[in-house]
């Protein structure tokens, strides 16, 4: 959300301690004219005129505004930068049409992901734990993203830390140097960490009745206790199959919640295909039970009239084995018994 800065504290404080005149910020006439930016990036928690006028000459320095809080953005109007400036004497600024400046404070953020990483990092270095990369972390509370300064340390400095190895319990202090806003706040996180292993999740909301394609599927990592025989671990158990419920982002997807998808319709005309080396039949059937690729199904030879087991094998196409089609093949050709026979 875009908020308003505050403004007036800082340019009365600014206006009694930086003397104002024309020798302040006298612009030679060789100079390009001022002119207000659409947006500016502050690193520090000051805004000076520089920031959000270009061509300020020699008052570019001086501050006018508190920034937006880390990570944050804010907006002024442009009448109040153009009142902050002028008793510095930078005078016919142009507007170029624009009514406000928007105002974002620069920082570096440090989420939830790497916060479990460097507690898995410490663990490992300070008490031997091997394939961190297997191991969950779980927060007793919510943690939250951390904006620093793009300045501060690269890395969390561990500052205490003790793990009970049977129950998994940890309890981490961080500091991060060269940071004043990692200083005003706790980084002490507890929790606990657990065997983890692989398993197929969706990458986004899912719908019931869906089909899956590849691209719908990721892998995470889910905690053991979650594991069960029929958690799907590998795309081609899940990819073209339905979803018999509503699947979200990020859980541990079961067998047992997919379906086949059905591509032949009960009632649906099919092909029905018999092929052996040299021969190829086909016949027109329609089918008595819907079925998903690889189902045996009922097929009726609308010719012969006689039903027979076919296996689906696309959308409206099915193929029986050679004992079904040469009892297809015979119902359709056979011929009356000749007197003799009959005798």
């Amino acid at each position: 959300m875009i908020r308003s800065i505050p403004l007036v504290a800082l340019a009365m404080l600014v206006a009694l301690i930086v003397p104002a005149g024309p020798a302040a910020a006298q612009i030679p006439a060789t100079e390009a004219a001022p002119f207000l930016k659409a947006a500016a990036t502050v690193m520090g928690d000051i805004v000076r005129i520089g920031d959000l006028v270009e061509n300020a000459g020699a008052v570019a320095d001086v501050p006018i505004f508190r920034a937006p809080d880390l990570g944050q953005t804010g907006s002024v109007p442009a009448s109040q930068v153009i009142d902050a400036v002028r008793p510095h004497q930078v005078v016919g600024i142009e507007t170029r049409g624009i009514a406000e400046i928007v105002v974002t404070r620069a920082s570096r953020m440090i989420g939830v992901k790497d916060i479990e990483a460097r507690i898995l990092r410490a663990l490992s270095g300070q008490y031997g734990i091997v394939e961190a990369s297997t191991l969950a972390v779980t927060f007793d509370n919510d943690v939250r993203t951390l904006q620093v300064e793009p300045s501060a340390g690269v890395d969390l400095r561990v500052l205490r830390l003790t793990y009970e190895p049977r129950t998994g319990r940890f309890d981490v202090t961080f500091e991060l140097p060269g940071s004043a806003a990692a200083r005003r706040q706790s980084l002490r996180y507890t929790g606990s960490v657990s065997e983890t292993f692989e398993a197929m999740v969706p990458a986004r909301p899912i719908a019931a009745g869906e089909v899956l394609k590849a691209s719908d599927l990721t892998v995470a990592r889910r905690p053991k206790s979650e594991f069960a025989a029929n958690v799907v671990t590998e795309a081609a158990q899940a990819v073209g199959r339905s979803s018999r419920r509503a699947l979200r982002p990020g859980q541990a997807i079961r067998a047992a919640e997919l379906v086949k998808t059905e591509i032949v319709q009960r009632n649906e005309s099919v092909a029905i295909t018999y092929e052996v080396p040299g021969i190829m039949l086909t016949l027109r059937g329609q089918a008595l039970e819907a079925g998903a690729q690889g189902d045996v199904i009922n097929v009726i030879n609308v010719q012969s009239k006689k039903t027979i087991r076919a296996t689906v094998v696309g959308p409206g196409h099915v193929t029986v084995t050679s004992t079904a089609a040469r009892v297809a093949t015979n119902a359709t050709n056979a011929t009356p018994p000749s007197s003799s026979s009959a005798r």
